[in-house]
């Protein structure tokens, strides 16, 4: 019989012995997670980065583009001949004589592109746009085909005792070039010019976009030409101002 004041010791519970196990796959499990949730951000970053150093930059393959044209100098995209018809008289002691010169020459359409400069050219991210702003036209020559020329007259005493014959030539070689240069500066020859011209320009920057697998397209216009009312250069950024941001 046990002894009433005598009090028997409790026993103190036994702990699981899956409790501490399942503590340390939980915690085990969040690093886990952790450690993938670290590789994903720093595979994303790494993605972007290198998306960022391989996207074509279309700013800079314009500017070797115009660094290109630049070297050209000067670019003729366009010529065209022409024939020019003059007659010239002259009147001396009661006498006259007169002659014709038919004059045919040819003429070159010119773009100084030494002009241009990076504030000519700007890209317009929103539309996709590069619009390139080219010096005007310029006409060169008439170059005078003189194997070509023909030369009439009525002769007469004048061409015989006095130099009106070689006064008439004179007047007539001036006549002619002016003439030709007159029909080379006709607005629809000058339209044609400028077709040519801006058709050439555009090609040169709109094949390095392409070839870089950009979806870009290329405006060109000429310092001449009269503005419109929708005109977007404003809203374009020229190429000095979006590489003189990078410095």
């Amino acid at each position: 019989m046990a002894d009433r004041g005598v009090i028997d010791p409790v026993p103190e519970p036994v702990a699981k012995q899956g409790g501490g196990a399942g503590s340390f796959l939980a915690k085990a499990t969040g690093v886990v997670i952790l450690l993938v949730l670290a590789v994903l951000l720093a595979l994303l970053g790494v993605q972007r980065y290198v998306a960022d150093r391989l996207t074509p930059d279309p700013t800079t393959i314009a500017s070797a583009s115009l660094q290109g044209l630049r070297e050209q100098n000067r670019l003729s995209a366009f010529a065209a001949r022409y024939v020019a018809v003059v007659t010239s008289r002259q009147s001396q002691l009661g006498f006259s004589t007169e002659k014709t010169l038919i004059m045919p020459g040819s003429v070159r359409y010119e773009v100084d592109l030494g002009k241009l400069t990076e504030r000519d050219v700007a890209w317009d991210a929103a539309s996709k746009t590069l619009s390139v702003r080219l010096p005007a036209v310029e006409v060169d020559g008439p170059q005078v085909d003189l194997a070509a020329t023909r030369e009439y007259g009525s002769g007469g005493v004048l061409t015989t005792f006095t130099d009106a014959e070689s006064r008439l030539d004179a007047a007539n070689r001036r006549a002619g070039q002016a003439e030709l240069l007159r029909q080379a500066r006709e607005p629809t020859t000058m339209r044609l010019a400028k077709d040519a011209t801006r058709r050439a320009v555009e090609r040169s920057f709109a094949l390095p976009l392409r070839a870089a697998g950009l979806d870009a397209k290329v405006q060109v216009r000429f310092a001449d030409d009269p503005t419109t009312t929708d005109e977007r250069w404003d809203v374009s950024r020229s190429l000095a101002e979006v590489l003189g941001n990078r410095q």
